[in-house]
């Protein structure tokens, strides 16, 4: 098959480039892959950053622009038997025998109620999203379109380095599609470690592990300012491999998305899935984390972590945490199991199935 695949992200290395990145590394094992992307230095910040292996994948010329017009998009996707898409709630009509959507975050854009609308609907061979959660919201837009969850694939990689005394967290800095400042809540988690060392916590580091396009921001600025005088540590655009020292060194795991907002109105707000999460998992640091998105899906309360709702709860269980090395450990081998089952392999059939079927 002759397959093209589209991510309008591609420039924000988070993790759902990951993920689209991936599906591309894998499916150019036995198919002929496309990626619709000009800057090819995007390209070479992906591969850095995810140790993910390109060679097998050609990249051609965006017609996914708003220059493009509609008909060289037409022409050129006829030349395709599959176009996999990451809507950011659009719909793109194409001339490829199938179109994949895959839907990443809760989308109120999602419309079909113009003709143009729905003769783009009725194109869709099928639509996949990250998780349960993403699933709920947008298959009611979908219609008639069948939709499935395909989780995102994690590749583990466990360091024999010995555990210290570290709550990890891991996310991005503004993330420039969600309109919310600390979409990660890095400021929150920073305070609430504060107050847990004026409380007399001791011997405890907190690190920071974020990617930010410009450290001078002047809130990413105010945020380590916010952290001074206090065990506090900040790994900034680190590699996937150098990411991995931190991770196999944490004893917890904390994340915070979602904290503080209303997600009745911004579902999307909320962690749409986890792999940092899962990351942690598979190198033994127990996650604490906020109860809502796709989070639950990954952390089962009290067996491999432990999930909160108030920043009290929060303070609690991660004090239970550290003062019981028993229950640490239980957890920590539990999260590793589970962390298991969000293997690349299983990611790599799932979407092979996917196209082919």
């Amino acid at each position: 098959m002759r397959i093209g695949i589209y991510d309008p992200y591609l420039d924000d290395l988070g993790g759902g480039e990951k993920y689209m990145m991936t599906i591309a590394e894998c499916l150019a094992e036995k198919h002929e892959v496309s990626v619709f992307w000009d800057n090819l230095k995007d390209v070479q910040a992906l591969t850095e950053r995810f140790s993910l292996n390109f060679e097998k994948i050609s990249f051609k010329k965006n017609i996914f622009t708003p220059e493009t017009s509609f008909l060289t998009r037409f022409l050129t996707t006829r030349e395709y038997d599959a176009v996999i898409f990451l809507s950011d709630g659009s719909i793109p009509l194409v001339s490829s025998k199938k179109l994949f959507i895959h839907l990443q975050q809760p989308l109120d854009q999602i419309d079909d109620s113009s003709w143009k609308d729905k003769i783009k609907h009725l194109r869709i061979t099928k639509a996949f999203c990250n998780s349960e959660f993403t699933k709920s919201f947008n298959e009611k837009k979908l219609g008639a379109v069948k939709t499935v969850v395909i989780s995102p694939p994690v590749s583990l990689l466990q360091k024999n380095i010995k555990k210290e005394n570290i709550i990890l967290t891991v996310g991005r800095f503004r993330v420039i599609n969600v309109k919310v400042d600390d979409y990660k809540k890095q400021q929150v988690m920073i305070n609430e470690f504060k107050k847990m060392v004026k409380d007399g916590l001791k011997d405890w580091k907190f690190v920071v592990a974020t990617s930010i396009r410009n450290t001078e921001d002047s809130r990413f600025q105010e945020m380590i300012k916010s952290a001074k005088g206090y065990p506090i540590e900040f790994q900034i655009n680190k590699t996937n491999n150098q990411l991995w020292d931190v991770y196999n060194r944490a004893k917890i795991y904390w994340h915070a998305s979602g904290f503080d907002e209303d997600l009745v109105k911004n579902p999307e707000f909320a962690e749409h899935f986890g792999i940092s999460t899962v990351e942690a998992m598979g190198s033994g640091a127990v996650p604490v984390v906020f109860n809502a998105g796709g989070q639950k899906e990954i952390v089962f309360d009290g067996k491999n972590g432990l999930v909160w709702n108030t920043l009290e709860e929060l303070h609690t269980k991660t004090k239970e945490l550290i003062h019981n090395k028993v229950r640490l450990e239980k957890m920590s081998q539990a999260a590793r199991i589970r962390a298991k089952y969000f293997s690349k392999e299983r990611f790599c059939e799932a979407m092979q199935q996917l196209v082919t079927e």
